[in-house]
């Protein structure tokens, strides 16, 4: 049986969830994307762009960016299985709308609970790997869900944003 307590030294990858381009930066669903261009902010990496992500390696460590819309998100796990890395050594970012805004944690497997990037991953290399998960609560409609992840953080939630954001890469990176 696995370890079923989060070691950030023994990930190898990290994986931010989100949509490539400017429209969709700030949205919820992209929570991931922002997280990772932060780590590598503070790391000094710069990213390589190939077909269908954004990459760059810290010392030890890939930052990944699909670029290839949420729901094909699991796309870029072939180019990680050719460098040996297995699911238990990558930690997947994404949003989390069974968690109240702000609430963040990270987990071990588990289903994709209708997040169609989850699904994607999840179909290329099973459930077996790490999620930091990074609450954006439900909408009060919840027939508008898949409105609600592409909308912005609310103005108020935006300004807890960068804590959030340090608050994440401090549950990864120790």
């Amino acid at each position: 049986m696995q370890n079923t307590v989060f070691d950030p030294n023994l990930i190898k990858a990290i994986i931010g969830l989100g949509n490539p381009g400017q429209p969709y930066y700030k949205t919820r669903h992209n929570i991931g994307f922002r997280i990772i261009d932060k780590i590598a902010e503070q790391t000094g990496v710069l990213f390589n762009k190939s077909d269908n992500k954004e990459y760059a390696k810290t010392d030890s460590v890939y930052l990944i960016k699909p670029l290839t819309f949420m729901n094909k998100s699991g796309e870029v796990i072939p180019f990680l299985q050719k460098k040996g890395i297995k699911p238990e050594e990558i930690l997947v970012i994404h949003d989390e709308l069974e968690k109240p805004f702000g609430n963040v944690s990270i987990k071990l497997g588990g289903s994709a609970k209708g997040h169609n990037g989850l699904k994607s991953i999840i179909g290329f290399m099973g459930q077996d790997f790490w999620r930091l998960r990074f609450g954006i609560g439900r909408p009060n409609d919840n027939s508008d869900v898949g409105s609600y992840v592409l909308t912005p953080f609310l103005k108020e939630e935006e300004s807890e944003i960068i804590d959030l954001i340090t608050k994440s890469i401090d549950l990864i990176i120790k």
